[in-house]
Order: structure tokens, then C-alpha cells, then sequence
């Protein structure tokens, strides 16, 4: 009997039947993807791994582009630096515009961990380690650009004559870019990169750097400690609830933004004379506070979070909490009186240094400490200048801080990849 080759079940010409022989192929087909899938598997998975084993700041990155500025509502990185700059007197409208394009392109490479095109040092721009770049404005490039749309707000604070001692190298500007990141190194280089963009621009009027807590040396949320070991931050807006959005944005129905997604930034350098807080006992400086300096609870609470009861007096029938106490002075007395405080620490070198800083001075003694006190908030004069004058009038504080520098700046909204910070100026 013949054997049709064209039969389902007919024999090649070896003997092999043909739906063996395409069973087979199916299952070496089967086999093969199977394998190339395990093998897939097994790089994403080696993938995995090796992006687990870098160390957690390479990866760490805060996004640049959005419809609001990073480094505002940001948990603030470990170091920052605050750059204050004059535009030269020959600019014009398109030099600016010219002049926050260039940040913008570069900023935005520099927080994604990756070089400019100028960059000659494209190795230190690997590791982005949380870096923002924050740019606000001083009253000159509205005045260039855009007069109109200038916030009232936007001019130096009034001083406060009971306890301000500002100095020029510390105040104003018109150009503010404030540099924040995990790793010190990478923001030494995000500014420089950052100045070499604008010195054809501008002149540098003064730099901040400041610190808090080391990456990874407290949980995250904690309420970083100032130079005098208070906690300093507590209770500020968050953008866990709507306060956030209320009171540094401007949706409170009592407020507004100067501009959908922009905000305020004041900037007070303090100088802390730590050798006269030497000399106030731990009861002294909590009383002072109006908190124990433990734990940050105030002292009619039992933890940081504790709202302090205002009204609780002794046995003797005198306020648990002093007038004069820090805590009650800066408590709001209107709806719209919150703040975001991001501060920082500052402790530079002294050369020589010996003897003793007395109550009042600014400088002498054994360090040059104290706080670059940043708050963030949609109106200045609504929000910071009233809690301010009552701190000035009495606050306990004011017996070991004094204020050195003063800078009002407005931080205009974010921006699209196809834009640049600032853009609405130039609509």
C-alpha cells in the first residue's frame, strides 16, 4: 500500500510521522520561549538586584517640571544654598528671558542626574541625590519685564527696630536661585554650573549655605533641631491635609497667589549668640521656648504635636506658658497667620577665635552661628510681617538672636518641558 504524503498521518521518507514531526517543532518552539522568557526573567530580575545594590541617592531624584516649583513643599535635603544676585544695568526684557531659559534647560538636566551640554565636569552630575533648583524673583525683573503683574507684597520688609541689625551683604536682591540637595558635593557643582549660566547676567550679592540633620540620621518627618537644640519647624503646613494648599499656595479664601502655582519666599538671616545661651540653665531656655527641649512637646503637652494650651496657668495661678514665651508669641491670631517654615543652620569658621560674644553682638566669641530662617507663604504682609511684630516686641528669644539679613522674593509657578520658569512674565 502506497502512503500518501499529502495524509495527516503519513510518514517522511526516514520513517518520522509528520504530526510527530510537527508536534516536536512546537514544542522546541515552546522550549525556546520558554527559556528566552526565563532568561528575560532573570535580567530584570539581575535588573532589580543591581539597582537595589546602588547606593539610594543615585537614584534619588525630585523632578523639575510641574505646575509648581520644586523645593518649596519638598522635604528639605541635608544642604542648601541660597544665591542672591543683581541683574547688570544694561539688561533688557529678552536678556531675562534669555537668562531663565538657560537656568531653566540646565536646572532641569542638573535635578534629572544628568550633565548639561556644557558641563565639563559631567562625572559630578551622576548622582542627583534629591537636588531642587528654586528660582524667585526680586522687584527689578518685574519692574523690566512685566510692572503689572508685580505682587503689592514684593518690596523690603520694614525693619523691626527692636531687634533688627541688617546688614547690606545679607539683604535684598534680584534674582534669587536656591540650591537644596542630599549630597554637598552635588550641589557644589549644581552651583557652579548654575553661576557660570548667569555671571554674564548678573552680579552675585550674597550666598547662604546652610545644613540640617545628615541623610539618613533621623527618621524621615522628624523635626530637624537648630543650633540651640530646640526643635524648630513644628506644626507646619502639610501637604497631607489642605493646609498646604491654603496657606503657602493660596487657596485659603482670605489669600491669593500672585499667580496660579507661585508662592513667597522671605529669607531672615539670624545670628544666634551661643555663648550667652550658655549661660541660660535648661529651665530658662524651655521656659523661653515655651517647649521642653527633649521631646519639643509644649510644656502643657506631652508630645511635639500637642497643641499648646494657652490658657493653663500654676498653682499660683501664673501662665504654665510665659508671655514672653517663643511658642505663644508666634501662635496665629487670625485664620491666615501659618507660615512654612524650611530653615537652616549656618556655623561658619572664626579665625582667632577667643573671648565672649555679649547679649546684643553679632560678632566675637568662639563660632558665627545661626539660622537661615526661610518662610514660605502666599502673602508676606498677611501671614509673616504680623506673627514677626509680635516676636520683635516680646519674645524671650530676642535675648539670644539677632537679625543680620532680610530678603522678600517671589517664586513664579512651574513650568512644561516645552517652557521655562518665568514664562507668564512674558505672556
Amino acid at each position: 500500500m502506497k502512503h500518501d504524503s499529502q495524509h495527516p498521518d503519513s510518514h517522511t521518507s526516514d520513517g518520522i510521522n509528520r504530526r510527530t514531526l510537527v508536534a516536536g517543532a512546537a514544542g522546541t518552539g515552546l522550549g525556546v520561549a520558554a527559556t528566552l522568557g526565563a532568561q528575560f526573567a532573570t535580567e530584570v530580575r539581575a535588573q532589580e538586584r543591581a539597582e537595589e545594590a546602588l547606593p539610594p541617592l543615585q537614584t534619588a531624584r525630585v523632578g523639575f517640571f510641574g505646575r509648581r516649583q520644586a523645593g518649596v513643599d519638598t522635604p528639605p535635603p541635608a544642604h542648601a544654598s541660597f544665591i542672591a544676585c543683581d541683574l547688570n544695568e544694561e539688561l533688557k526684557a529678552a536678556d531675562i528671558e534669555r537668562l531663565l531659559r538657560i537656568i531653566t534647560a540646565d536646572a532641569a538636566q542638573l535635578t534629572a542626574g544628568r550633565a548639561p551640554v556644557v558641563d565639563q565636569e559631567p562625572e559630578l552630575a551622576t548622582i542627583p541625590a534629591e537636588l531642587t533648583v528654586t528660582v524667585g524673583f526680586g522687584e527689578k525683573i518685574f519692574d523690566l519685564v512685566n510692572p503689572a503683574k508685580k505682587p503689592g507684597w514684593l518690596k523690603p520688609l520694614t525693619a523691626f527696630p527692636q531687634i533688627d541689625q541688617l546688614q547690606e551683604q545679607w539683604s535684598h536682591g534680584d534674582l534669587l536661585l536656591q540650591i537644596c540637595s542630599q549630597d554637598p558635593l552635588t550641589l557644589a557643582h549644581a552651583q557652579r554650573m548654575l553661576l557660570k549660566d548667569v555671571r554674564s547676567f548678573v552680579t552675585v550679592r550674597w550666598v547662604q549655605s546652610g545644613f540640617r540633620n545628615a541623610y539618613g540620621s533621623s527618621q524621615q518627618g522628624t523635626t530637624q533641631r537648630n543650633l540651640f537644640g530646640q526643635v524648630d519647624g513644628t506644626i507646619n503646613p502639610t501637604s497631607q491635609d489642605e493646609t498646604m494648599d491654603q496657606f503657602v499656595w493660596g487657596s485659603h479664601e482670605d489669600l491669593e497667589p500672585w499667580e496660579e502655582g507661585g508662592t513667597s519666599l522671605v529669607i531672615r538671616r539670624i545670628h544666634m549668640n551661643l555663648d550667652t545661651w550658655d549661660q541660660a540653665d535648661r529651665p530658662a531656655r524651655e521656659d523661653a521656648v515655651g517647649r521642653t527641649l527633649d521631646t519639643g512637646a509644649p510644656l502643657t503637652g506631652e508630645s511635639e504635636d500637642d497643641v499648646a494650651d494657652l490658657s493653663a496657668t500654676t498653682e499660683l495661678g501664673f501662665p504654665v506658658i510665659a508671655p514672653y514665651a517663643h511658642i505663644r508669641r508666634a501662635t496665629a491670631q487670625n485664620p491666615v497667620e501659618h507660615i512654612l517654615r524650611r530653615p537652616y543652620n549656618y556655623d561658619l569658621p572664626v579665625s582667632n577665635a577667643s573671648g565672649f560674644s555679649d547679649h546684643g553682638q553679632t560678632s566675637g566669641g568662639v563660632s558665627n552661628s545661626g539660622l537661615i530662617f526661610c518662610s514660605y507663604q502666599a502673602d508676606p504682609l498677611k501671614q509673616f510681617v504680623p506673627v514677626q511684630k509680635r516676636l520683635a516686641e516680646l519674645d524671650m528669644l530676642n535675648t539670644w538672636t539677632v537679625p543680620i539679613g532680610s530678603a522678600v522674593f517671589a517664586l513664579p509657578a512651574g513650568c512644561s518641558e516645552s517652557g521655562f520658569i518665568g514664562e507668564s512674565l512674558f505672556s
